[in-house]
């Protein structure tokens, strides 16, 4: 039985949740990286913001690096922490300036993707991950 109160920590408990976030978090970021890699190989205008002075397909390019490559790294749990880093960057991007005037409703969606990475860049991939699999492997 789970005993709501206790302290200690379960490390199966801990591994299985974060799994469970990261393919989550992964599988949903992803659906938003289609539509813009769509935009990005369809060949026609793009129509994406230029927050960082960077250029309209740059920006969109790196969108859909991180939300689609990232987070495939992130969905099989290898270089977990590296892979949040740039989640982390868009969704400071769109919360603090594309959304940076919105009402926080609008921006509520970043806000809660952004925590979930910050979680994941605290507590790594878990024991159910690639990252996992190659320090077991180092550590003989």
């Amino acid at each position: 039985m789970i005993n709501l109160f206790e302290i200690k920590r379960n490390e199966n408990y801990l591994s299985i949740i974060i799994l469970v976030i990261r393919i989550s978090i992964a599988t949903l970021m992803i659906s938003h990286g289609l539509s813009k890699l769509n935009m990005l190989i369809s060949g026609g205008p793009i129509e994406f913001p230029d927050p960082l002075g960077v250029g309209k397909t740059a920006s969109l390019s790196l969108a859909v690096f991180a939300e689609i490559i990232c987070s495939f790294l992130l969905f099989i749990g290898l270089a977990t922490r590296l892979a949040t880093l740039p989640l982390i960057i868009t969704m400071l991007v769109a919360v603090f300036i594309i959304h940076g005037a919105d009402p926080i409703d609008v921006k509520e969606m970043a806000i809660l993707y952004l925590l979930f990475y910050l979680l994941v860049l605290v507590t790594g991939g878990g024991k159910f991950s690639v990252d996992y699999l190659i320090s077991k492997k180092n550590r003989f």
